[in-house]
């Protein structure tokens, strides 16, 4: 009897840095989006409130932040309304720190996936970023209805706010593709990232302008903080305040891509021995 020959196809790990191979996440992109939506369906099933919890979280966070910062401390807010200026932070923050909190978890979280079938490993802090986007659109949609409220009308600088969306997405994909790849080695990561999260913010001008830092050696630090740049962005582009952010956002781009780069080497590097550790 003639025997029948088959192709075999054999999955050997990397040796060395691995090379970015970005086309193989394209090529799984089907799964990412499949994890992305597994992982907006389970976050809000069998919940009162639903979708809403997006809502609740920048507001009940913008009340607390107006009247501790606001009204007591008396933190400026460049010409306009505490509440709106915190807002118009809190909502590329909030997105970062999800990100970043989801993110790093996700192998973790999808061990039992990573040890039964083979797919591009990128696809899981990827997913967890794009599930993210909607709690994104549904926190922007409450903040265009405060500007419309308050009065407060965009200016055309409104056409850079594509690119600052951007750059938020890269700054958190680049923050979040080391802690989860670190997470999958030392589970102490895990423990630690809400409290690094929770500092972060404290380094980024959320609650406060950039204007208030008076030594240009302090701004530039703070500027190397990635979500620097994006915040004082996104109230530059929808408010209006005059504190063009033109040297923190290039600072903030360099940071970013430099981050984003890192990132993806490190995973590559490491994701050979995420189904052996996981």
């Amino acid at each position: 009897m003639a025997s029948s020959s088959e192709d075999v196809i054999e999955i050997k790990p990397n040796t060395g840095w691995a090379s970015l191979a970005l086309s193989e996440l394209w090529t799984y992109r089907e799964v990412a989006f499949f994890l992305a939506w597994r992982d907006v369906k389970v976050r809000y099933k069998q919940t009162v409130f639903g979708f809403a919890w997006a809502v609740f979280q920048p507001l009940i966070t913008m009340a607390i932040f107006s009247v501790i910062f606001g009204r007591v401390a008396k933190l400026p807010s460049d010409g306009v309304p505490y509440p709106l200026f915190v807002f118009a932070g809190l909502v590329p923050w909030l997105f970062f720190a999800n990100c970043v909190n989801k993110a790093s978890n996700s192998l973790v979280g999808g061990g039992a996936i990573l040890k039964q079938v083979y797919f591009c490993r990128l696809a899981m802090p990827v997913s967890s970023i794009a599930s993210s986007l909607l709690d994104f659109a549904l926190a922007f949609g409450v903040l265009l209805v405060l500007m419309a409220y308050f009065g407060v009308v965009p200016t055309a600088n409104i056409i850079w706010l594509p690119f600052l969306i951007v750059l938020a997405i890269f700054a958190s994909l680049s923050v979040s593709l080391v802690l989860s790849a670190l997470n999958v080695q030392f589970r102490d990561v895990k423990h630690a990232i809400p409290f690094v999260v929770q500092i972060w913010m404290y380094v980024t001008p959320v609650v406060y302008p950039m204007s208030v830092v008076d030594k240009p050696w302090l701004e530039t630090l703070l500027a190397l903080n990635p979500m620097a740049g994006v915040v004082e962005g996104f109230r530059w582009a929808l408010l209006g305040v005059d504190t063009a952010p033109g040297p923190t956002i290039m600072i903030s781009v360099a940071v970013t891509l430099t981050l984003t780069v890192v990132g993806v080497f490190y995973f590559r590097r490491m994701e050979r021995n995420f189904a052996d550790v996981v």
